[in-house]
């Protein structure tokens, strides 16, 4: 090759990469990419009436997690433009009083560090009925926890209270075919957690097929309106009774244990198993039903978990 066809070459490859590059990384918009924290720290501040590039997957993610929804038939304009409206500042603070943060309106930087988090698919509000705070499903009491009195205030259940029939006490569970074994065992025992806590017992199925609820490994859109988003965003989701489905996303690090860049196989399971009994999310951090499951750490179930469980089923 001649050195001139070599500098051509060379040249229109250069061109390729910087043209290319641009639509490949930005083809699906996620704040929980790579670089997300770098996008995230550039909107930190914007408040109504800022126009600023990226605050349209704020909004994206928002109407995700149900708080837009409300908004959609009486809007007029369109979610995907990057105007800071009165709109988004409410909805900013409806999930700031959820999280338990000053509800300014405002993108700051807790805000934003909160929604950069890897979590639970399950939208916070759904239907624009139920909201982690809700004042009727809100309970002030004190309950004796392994020798400990524990405030118990936040738990919440689905829109409209859905739950297994008194006659189904006794609810088994089964994996795809294909589910890598590392999963069985500590998905087993949180089911065996929620039995101790709980008037159910669990069993695993002989057959897939013919459990109550079924679980398994999936990437993507994987065919029930729920999609998964990529590395270290949407990490699982559980349905409502009775539906059983139960889906870890498999484009993930699991592990089993506290292991670094990775998410405990057996606390996942825990939250996701809570969504199969009934119970929505918590705005109590401690609690297993609180949305946010980041790397490298475990978690038990809380009070507060306990309490919400035993209020559903109306156990003593």
């Amino acid at each position: 090759m001649t050195f001139e066809k070599l500098l051509s070459f060379l040249t229109t490859s250069f061109f390729l990469v910087i043209v290319l590059f641009p639509l490949i990384s930005s083809s699906h918009p996620n704040i929980h990419h790579s670089n997300g924290l770098a996008f995230l720290k550039n909107l930190n501040g914007c408040r109504k009436g800022d126009k600023v590039a990226g605050i349209h997957q704020i909004k994206e993610y928002l109407q995700h997690f149900g708080y837009l929804n409300n908004y959609l038939q009486n809007y007029s304009k369109s979610f995907d433009d990057d105007e800071f409206d009165g709109v988004l500042e409410s909805a900013i603070k409806t999930y700031q009083l959820n999280y338990n943060l000053k509800a300014t309106g405002t993108l700051d930087a807790k805000t934003l560090d909160l929604m950069s988090k890897p979590r639970c698919g399950v939208a916070d509000i759904i239907d624009g009925k139920t909201r982690m705070k809700s004042g009727k499903k809100m309970v002030n009491q004190h309950r004796k926890i392994n020798g400990h009195f524990h405030t118990v205030s936040h738990y919440a259940f689905f829109d409209g209270n859905p739950k297994w029939p008194a006659s189904k006490s006794h609810l088994t569970y089964g994996f795809l075919p294909g589910t890598p074994s590392k999963a069985v065992a500590p998905v087993g025992r949180a089911f065996k957690t929620w039995g101790a806590h709980t008037h159910f017992n669990f069993s695993r199925a002989s057959k897939y097929k013919k459990a109550d609820i079924k679980i398994s490994f999936r990437s993507g859109d994987h065919g029930d309106g729920h999609s998964f988003d990529g590395v270290g965003g949407v990490i699982a989701h559980g349905f409502a009774p009775t539906d059983g489905r139960l889906h870890f996303d498999a484009i993930e690090s699991w592990a089993v244990g506290a292991v670094a860049d990775s998410f405990d196989l057996e606390t996942v399971a825990l939250h996701e198993i809570g969504h199969l009994l009934g119970l929505h999310h918590s705005s109590v951090e401690g609690a297993i039903m609180w949305p946010s499951i980041m790397e490298g750490t475990t978690k038990g179930l809380d009070a507060d978990d306990i309490a919400g469980i035993n209020a559903l089923y109306n156990a003593n």
